[in-house]
């Protein structure tokens, strides 16, 4: 039986005060805001580069290897709440961010790009004193850990792409600027865009609230204009990827055998011909969340088959 979801967005209904006008992004991430999150959470706040991160850490002084959980497009770290109550009940160092644009994080009035997230991750990870781990990616995180490893391969004790959307072709967009209209436009689809949240699972009516929890990230100013930088600021990466390899990095790659958001089939021959050397992994009865649909099949494959093997030994098919 799946445990109940337990990373809930409990500031939402003490400070959320939307007016007859606009039910929708009316919520600064201010110092109050900040102040409420760290007094009903288990996580803290660290000033980057770029703004304020809101991360949480367990088992810091475990001698058991060190796991960064990196979350997708949209949706925050709550994303990871299984994997991280298992890895951390496993003992092993936990860490799980929300990127800029999303969740408790700063919504900083910026492009959003790669690399500014990837800064992020590193920035935490310097910040936290941490010079290796795994680090894991779901969809458009692996664009994350992958622009991560590049810009600083000593850290990286093994790449872990979930649903990873990193291996896609991308037609680039000339003008990555984000007018008032376009975020208008997208506001004022929040509501089909939160139901289209179940399109990432096989079975949805496992998760019945689940768009309910992606409408209380709609009510912080800024996030439809974080979606659509990031969305424009979409590259292939297919330069990168060569990179890692070359570097001879360890990467597992694991898919939900029903995904369509990520379709494996549509770039399969290319991943092997970009990371030849990469170990493959394949979860039954799931879409583009194993880690939530299946979990016991996600996390036995990653603790078992990838964390406690050693990566510079197991990178080979």
């Amino acid at each position: 039986m799946k445990r109940i979801l337990a990373f809930t967005f409990v500031c939402m209904f003490m400070a959320c005060k939307p007016t007859s006008i606009n039910k929708y992004e009316f919520l600064y991430k201010d110092a109050e805001f900040r102040a409420e999150v760290m007094a009903r959470t288990e996580g803290s706040f660290v000033k980057l580069s770029a703004g304020h991160t809101f991360y949480k850490e367990a088992n810091k002084n475990t001698k058991k290897s060190t796991v960064i959980l990196i979350h997708g497009f949209s949706v925050p770290s709550y994303i990871w709440e299984t994997t991280y109550m298992t890895l951390t009940e496993k003992g092993f160092h936990v860490v799980v961010l929300d990127l800029y644009g999303r969740g408790f994080s700063d919504n900083p009035d910026t492009n959003y790009t790669d690399l500014l997230m990837a800064n992020q991750v590193l920035e935490l990870l310097n910040h936290l004193n941490i010079t290796k781990a795994h680090l894991i990616g779901l969809s458009n995180g692996g664009r994350i850990i992958s622009q991560a490893a590049v810009l600083q391969p000593e850290l990286v004790q093994s790449l872990i792409y979930v649903s990873s959307n990193s291996f896609e072709d991308i037609e680039i967009i000339t003008d990555i600027s984000v007018s008032t209209n376009e975020i208008a436009e997208f506001i004022s689809r929040y509501p089909e865009i939160a139901l289209g949240q179940l399109n990432d699972f096989l079975d949805p009516t496992q998760f019945p609230n689940w768009p309910q929890q992606y409408s209380t990230l709609q009510q912080y100013i800024g996030f439809a204009q974080a979606l659509i930088s990031t969305r424009k600021n979409h590259t292939t990466m297919d330069a990168i990827h060569q990179k890692i390899n070359d570097l001879n990095l360890p990467v597992y790659t694991i898919w939900g055998v029903a995904d369509q958001v990520v379709v494996y089939a549509d770039f399969k021959d290319k991943l092997q011909k970009l990371l030849p050397n990469r170990k493959e992994f394949f979860i039954e009865k799931s879409a583009h969340l194993p880690q939530m649909e299946n979990e016991i099949a996600f996390e036995e494959i990653l603790i078992k088959d990838i964390l406690s093997q050693d990566p510079l030994k197991a990178n080979t098919k």
